[in-house]
């Protein structure tokens, strides 16, 4: 008899300007559905993203080209 598990979901935590939060919410849950992003801390601009441990490599190639071209700031 075989055990279906759910998935394992990881996440992390960064902080970003207000004004670019709207467009890396769009630019992030756009990515084929791998991610998922939550405000964690309205009045510090903290965000957390949600994603299947099984993902993580794709999700970090992701924020490693978004770092790039906005200002995030990994926090976990």
């Amino acid at each position: 008899m075989s055990e279906n598990k759910p998935p394992a979901i990881d996440s992390m935590l960064i902080a970003i300007p207000p004004e670019q939060i709207v467009l890396i919410k769009s630019i992030v849950e756009s990515y084929d559905n791998i991610a998922t992003l939550r405000t964690e801390d309205p009045t510090r601009h903290h965000l957390r993203i949600y994603f299947s441990a099984d993902s993580r490599d794709e999700v970090e190639a992701m924020m490693t080209s978004l770092a790039a071209q906005f200002e995030i700031e990994r926090l976990a």
